[in-house]
């Protein structure tokens, strides 16, 4: 009974840290809102990439997702 909890644990484990690695990186994020924003013709500038990341922060599905809107708007107002 023991060993069945441990492997459950594990699978557990192992699917929550796929499920993280599903997410892009902060760079491939900014990558694609960039271009996003240079194909739409629109100028890229602070506005722009806070508008874009909103849009996405809206639509997010999950709090690990809304976590890295957030923290790429972050970024923006860094200095």
């Amino acid at each position: 009974m023991h060993h069945n909890s441990f492997l459950a644990g594990s699978s557990n484990a192992i699917t929550q840290y796929f499920n993280k690695a599903n997410l892009p990186t902060q760079q491939e994020t900014l990558g694609q809102v960039v271009v996003e924003i240079l194909s739409d013709g629109k100028s890229l500038n602070r506005k722009s990439l806070c508008t874009k990341l909103l849009g996405r922060l809206g639509k997010a599905t999950s709090q690990e997702e809304e976590h890295h809107y957030h923290t790429l708007i972050g970024l923006l107002f860094d200095r």
